[in-house]
């Protein structure tokens, strides 16, 4: 089978034959529903940036620099969630229905049936885990500090920069992981009545069958939210609502609606 035919896991039709071209097209859909229905969006981006101030002046004011730089980089692997109801506006776009706060805000929900609690909890190990190791990551480069009096100037030296150089490296395995597994996985269980573990395998076959495209997918997101994180996460008000309606997009063109 060559790369412009299509694939059907778990009984799914998957796209593959995802080019540049419509990244560009799903951004330029996403910025439309945007700014077409620009409060859903600043309305769940705001919870989501207010989420990480607390975290930022929680973690600093405590002296946790080390722990709120391995959270922060965790921080965007809950963004998905945060545009699920931003995945919801596009979506009723799509298909002609009312867009109302009821419906936008039901949808996190899902489809009533448990898959999309399932998929947060998924996330919400993963994430346990990477702080896990960022705290054995710590200990073996600062074995004789301890942990809890870590300092800024620890992270200027020799033995912080090469910390941060394979905390980054341990760091970006595991958000290209999840990446892969929720890209997809979490529009479809909001289009589709599926189970997570169908739709993590539908994600993971896009993935797998676009490779290059859904690379640079993965690198404009983590860009983009890298630096909407940088103004004390103000950015985080036009990124999200962006990128999850042009996820959306993506996504239908990945898997076309059913029938």
């Amino acid at each position: 089978m060559t790369d412009s035919e299509t694939t059907r896991p778990a009984g799914v039709n998957v796209a593959a034959d995802l080019k540049w071209q419509d990244l560009r097209a799903a951004i330029a859909a996403g910025w439309a529903d945007f700014k077409t229905m620009p409060f859903y969006g600043l309305f769940f981006a705001l919870f989501y940036m207010l989420g990480g101030i607390v975290l930022y002046f929680g973690m600093i004011s405590s002296g946790q620099l080390v722990w709120f730089i391995a959270a922060a980089a965790g921080f965007p692997l809950f963004a998905p969630f945060a545009a699920i109801g931003i995945y919801e506006v596009s979506r009723r776009r799509e298909v002609g229905l009312d867009v109302s706060w009821p419906a936008v805000l039901g949808a996190l929900r899902g489809r009533g049936n448990g898959q999309l609690s399932a998929m947060a909890v998924t996330v919400l190990i993963v994430f346990g885990f990477w702080m896990v190791l960022a705290r054995g990551i710590f200990a073996i480069f600062f074995a004789q500090s301890g942990i809890g009096q870590e300092s800024a100037g620890m992270l200027l030296s020799a033995q912080g920069t090469a910390m941060l150089a394979v905390g980054t490296l341990v760091g970006a395995m595991i958000a290209l992981a999840l990446f892969s597994v929720t890209v997809v996985s979490l529009p479809m269980l909001l289009d589709r009545d599926v189970d997570f573990v169908t739709a993590m395998i539908t994600s993971l076959e896009v993935v797998r069958r676009n490779r290059n495209t859904m690379m640079t997918w993965a690198a404009l997101i983590a860009a983009a939210l890298f630096v909407s994180m940088l103004p004390v996460f103000a950015g985080l008000l036009i990124a999200l609502p962006v990128l999850g309606h042009s996820t959306w997009h993506l996504y239908r063109r990945v898997v076309p609606a059913a029938g």
